[in-house]
């Protein structure tokens, strides 16, 4: 339910309409917009009737939210949601591109790709020093050892850096490192891990798992929401289907359905997406003429010797191709994308 303001209401009419939910047993989330401010309530609407909002000081509406999810709804929040990240804008005009290997593998690995993707034009610098791989035999990641590398990379990059975590109690480590948390595709419905991210309150990428819906993946981010974090970037990242030709089925689709149905950034992994290096520049360009808020992209100097993820990681001078194209083609659809002193 989402009780909307008049444009002249005073903060006393807006603190009563906050301390009648309160009483009722509702978690109120205040949104103060351009044109509007309005409470959201969420909780055990079942008992509760407009009436009890409708009539005090300064309500303009009360209006039902038919989404499940309701804080991610563009019901609940019209306007894009908008946030800084390195001083670029998450989910504005600007779009932003994230950039770095699959896993942090060793110190020189990840300062030469980092200068790399940073020269290149990136924005954010990826990496996981925590890797959920299908083989238990397969490279799991540096661990806090990587999360360290990475720390040093955006010490001389400046580059927010972004990186996945897996379990709850990895939250606090991850958070002393690193600026954006991201959960991956295998966790999206993670809920307890979903729980701790939200109640961090830093940025999240938030991928959608390889057989998700479009709202399955909404209603993932609305745990994320749901303990007051507003950061929050959902990110599509391809999803299974019979076609083997590709690592997975890329949903060009989601990126206008998203658009349509929330609020919140999009970003769009045509790493993941293909599977294979030679189709990740044309989906990245793709995703943009869709209207993705922004890409997450893998990046290896010598993608040959890749502990993993190697036959989808860009070669730096080919990544530095993706973003001029990505750029033009931002250009065409009234976007940019920014470039960093």
């Amino acid at each position: 339910m989402l009780v909307v303001m008049n444009t002249d209401a005073a903060q006393a009419d807006i603190s009563a309409v906050i301390e009648r939910a309160e009483s009722l047993g509702l978690t109120t989330h205040l949104v103060r917009g351009a044109e509007r401010t309005a409470i959201g309530l969420t909780g055990d609407l079942q008992p509760v009737m407009q009436d009890h909002f409708i009539q005090l000081a300064g309500v303009q509406d009360v209006v039902p939210i038919s989404k499940p999810y309701k804080l991610a709804s563009r019901e609940f929040h019209p306007q894009d949601t908008v946030f800084d990240l390195g001083g670029v804008g998450v989910g504005g005009d600007e779009i932003l591109i994230i950039a770095g290997p699959c896993s942090v593998e060793s110190r020189t690995q990840l300062l030469e790709t980092a200068e790399a993707v940073r020269e290149a034009g990136a924005h954010a610098l990826r990496g996981g020093a925590f890797k959920p791989r299908t083989s238990p035999y397969s490279f799991q990641g540096m661990g806090e050892e990587g999360l360290q590398i990475l720390a040093e990379a955006r010490e001389r990059t400046g580059m927010p850096v972004v990186t996945e975590v897996m379990e709850p109690d990895k939250v606090p480590l991850i958070t002393r490192y690193a600026d954006v948390l991201q959960i991956g595709a295998r966790n999206m419905q993670n809920f307890p891990l979903l729980h701790a991210v939200g109640e961090c309150q830093f940025p999240v990428l938030l991928k959608r798992g390889i057989s998700a819906t479009v709202d399955e993946l909404l209603m993932a981010a609305e745990y994320l929401l749901s303990h007051g974090n507003r950061r929050v970037i959902v990110c599509e990242r391809g999803i299974r289907s019979y076609e083997t030709s590709t690592r997975n089925t890329t949903d060009i689709n989601a990126i206008p359905v998203m658009r349509g149905r929330t609020h919140l950034p999009i970003f769009l992994d045509p790493s993941h997406a293909t599977g294979h290096w030679e189709y990740v520049v044309p989906i990245a360009r793709a995703a943009v003429a869709a209207g993705a808020d922004g890409l997450i992209v893998e990046v290896h100097p010598r993608p040959a010797e890749a502990l993993s993820d190697g036959g989808q990681s860009l070669k730096p001078e080919r990544f530095a191709e993706l973003v001029r194209q990505v750029r033009a083609i931002a250009e065409a659809v009234g976007r940019r994308v920014p470039e960093i002193g």
